[in-house]
């Protein structure tokens, strides 16, 4: 028998089962399992059998079961005075202890990184073969694998890294996740789902893991991939008959070509979901999404798909009903913007001139901002482009570039608007004259 004392605290309890506190407060609310008591403080306390309850929980995941299958198979049990953790051996607060010094996730990241950087694929694969042999598939993919290229964007975005082994290690970890795919069971369960990323999203490590974690729950899922045309979307749907299509978007241009497939499939009577980190970074960005939000945990979405697949309320009309419509100011700024874009680039080529960049970099920054431009009036707020900002004037530091550069370029694009625009351009104009004077204090 486990002591039903309670004795650990919320923090204690997620290191030991490796659940997320989203997660767990989600089973909580949702399915009645675990049920933790309350401190004088009114905080969460778990005994030795809340955490083996959990355990028990995540291992059904792992054999293919949805987490609600999972939690009416723990009632049926307990109803028939039957005790699911009987046999079971005290694991709780040992695992980390027993895992030998270097043989860590951490460790197998550090590793498995360190691998990468030295562009050698023999230790890269031989460290994830050994992480796959200590440890599950599923905490091997998101501790070494997702975590660890979430690293390695750090170091290039810090000048450590260079591009070149920031692509070989995205292209080894792909490899693997594909091939995990590849060899994962049959479907267990009836439902189906599609996943991938909307047009011109090119960054699908997300959408696969998400893939093969959830085929690892049993479900039918028809993996598209990178920059998927929305036609392509419907016409699998329709097909298929698929359950659910999820959809996942890394930036902002590309959340409002999801926002575009979200329309579409939801015209049409499909549902559809959606996630993707530009969603973390701009929470009320969801709200112009017409689809379901899955939220901001990898394994948060996972146990919100099971939930989705299996509702019976909801509906594809809930979704549009919600989205959030654009201004009409908003709307006519995108249309005279698109218009007017190409003049508006040639002008500011002309301006910009004389600055110390090259032809190749100003191109690119032109094109970039422009695409943003578009994305954040098609998505209703044009303060999205404000993190982006903030995001190229960290990497501008962090390559020794000076503020006032990209401070300049700036103040020469909301000149070029204002020139062949004016007044329709304001919400342009009035953003980048804002970005101007903070980059400038």
């Amino acid at each position: 028998m486990f002591s039903t004392t309670p004795a650990f605290n919320l923090k204690a309890v997620l290191k030991e089962t490796g659940l997320a506190a989203d997660t767990l407060r989600a089973w909580e609310r949702r399915y009645g399992l675990p049920t933790p008591e309350r401190s004088a403080g009114g905080h969460r306390l778990y005994s030795q059998r809340d955490i083996e309850t959990i355990k028990w929980l995540i291992a059904r995941q792992a054999e293919g079961l949805s987490i609600s299958r999972a939690v009416d198979l723990w009632n049926e049990q307990t109803a028939s005075d039957s005790d699911p953790l009987a046999g079971a051996t005290s694991s709780a607060l040992t695992t980390l202890k027993a895992t030998p010094t270097g043989t860590s996730l951490d460790a197998l990241r550090a590793d498995w990184i360190a691998a990468c950087l030295k562009f050698s694929e023999t230790a890269a694969e031989q460290t994830l073969n050994q992480a796959f042999s200590m440890f599950p598939v599923e905490a091997v993919c998101m501790d070494v694998l997702q975590k660890g290229l979430a690293q390695v964007g750090e170091l290039w975005y810090d000048n450590q890294a260079s591009v070149q082994q920031e692509h070989f290690a995205s292209a080894l970890a792909m490899r693997r996740l594909d091939a995990l795919l590849s060899a994962s069971p049959a479907p267990s369960r009836k439902q189906t789902v599609i996943v991938g990323c909307p047009a011109e999203e090119w960054h699908a490590f997300t959408s696969l893991l998400l893939a093969l974690l959830l085929r690892r729950r049993g479900l039918g899922v028809i993996y598209l991939g990178a920059n998927v045309p929305t036609e392509q979307f419907a016409e699998t749907a329709a097909s298929i008959r698929a359950d659910l299509v999820i959809l996942v978007a890394q930036t902002l241009v590309t959340a409002a070509t999801l926002q575009q497939s979200a329309r579409t499939l939801a015209s049409q009577g499909v549902r559809a979901a959606f996630g993707g980190r530009i969603f973390n970074l701009h929470p009320s960005l969801a709200e112009s999404i017409p689809a379901h939000f899955l939220g901001q945990s990898l394994i948060a979405s996972l146990d919100e798909v099971d939930h989705l697949i299996e509702s019976k309320t909801f509906r594809v009309s809930e979704t549009l009903k919600v989205s959030k419509p654009v201004s009409q100011e908003y709307e006519a700024a995108r249309q005279f913007f698109v218009a007017k874009r190409p003049e508006i680039e040639m002008t500011l080529r002309q301006i910009v001139q004389p600055l110390a960049v090259s032809p190749e970099g100003l191109m690119s920054g032109i094109v970039h901002l422009g695409n943003n431009i578009v994305a954040a009036l098609q998505l209703g707020d044009i303060n999205f482009l404000s993190g982006e900002m903030e995001w190229l004037k960290n990497l501008a530091k962090a390559h020794e570039r000076p503020t006032q550069e990209l401070a300049d370029f700036m103040g020469s694009y909301a000149r070029a608007v204002r020139q062949h625009i004016n007044g329709a351009g304001r919400p342009i104009s009035d953003w980048l004259s804002s970005e101007v004077d903070r980059l400038q204090n």
